[in-house]
């Protein structure tokens, strides 16, 4: 099959000595088929502005290859706004991930960031999980149902789609009742039929590839999508087709 992929959900770290890491990360790119690579860096938070210089230096060195996903923190939320127009308007980052850092996602404290979202129609990915008796954690897919309404200009991408198969049916769930919210593929739970209840549930235009690399292996989750029970075209539109045209690339 021949298609663009996009991995939706990559971390770049602190590297040293960066140009062996680079180097490195660009090769298992090309063993997974990945075009692109939508990176934020992880482990940073709450040094928003040191984690965006690093995603930066990727961007940088392959920007055919690397887009950026800023990240800031509703810690410091006064500082936030300010970085996000640097990331957005300087570094030419196309997303934000936000992590639940202080409380709920759908906390008020984070609102200030959504609305700037919110007003220039950003794609925010956040992190998502749930377990069974594990109560309302911070965040729950089904906490994205509020932001959806309240924030309805930002595309919502929710990262691991809940992540265990009760959180993928609240992710399901939530993303079958608004339809500016969007599923990503990786789990660490790789029971079968995933993918095949992600498209089959949100729809194959709302669903988009992700590896958490290198946390986990592109390829790996690269071959799930290759090889679900999903029609080819769906294929495409999850492996990178949804990313391209939710973040206006040119590929």
């Amino acid at each position: 099959m021949n298609t663009p992929i996009v991995d939706f959900h990559s971390h770049g770290s602190l590297p040293e000595p960066f140009d062996i890491v680079v180097e490195n990360y660009v090769r298992i790119m090309d063993a997974a088929g990945v075009d692109i690579s939508v990176m934020n860096t992880l482990g940073l938070s709450p040094n928003a502005v040191r984690g965006n210089n690093l995603t930066a230096r990727f961007m940088a060195r392959y920007p055919d290859r690397f887009v950026g996903m800023a990240n800031v923190t509703a810690q410091y939320v006064d500082e936030a706004i300010p970085e996000l127009e640097r990331a957005f308007d300087t570094l030419s980052m196309k997303a934000l991930k936000i992590y639940p850092d202080v409380g709920p996602i759908n906390n008020e404290a984070y609102f200030p960031i959504y609305e700037w979202c919110n007003d220039r129609e950003i794609a925010v990915m956040s992190h998502t999980q749930y377990f069974s008796g594990s109560g309302n954690t911070d965040s729950a897919p089904r906490l994205f149902a509020s932001l959806a309404e309240r924030f309805p200009r930002v595309s919502w991408v929710l990262g691991h789609s809940g992540n265990s198969p009760p959180g993928q049916a609240q992710a399901i769930e939530v993303a079958q009742n608004y339809p500016n919210i969007y599923l990503e593929t990786c789990s660490s739970f790789g029971d079968q039929g995933t993918i095949e209840r992600l498209v089959g549930g949100a729809g194959e235009d709302r669903v988009i590839y992700g590896s958490d690399m290198p946390l986990m292996d592109a390829r790996l989750h690269v071959g799930r999508i290759a090889t679900a029970e999903i029609s080819e075209e769906a294929k495409r539109k999850v492996l990178g087709l949804n990313a391209i045209k939710l973040l206006g690339l040119d590929i």
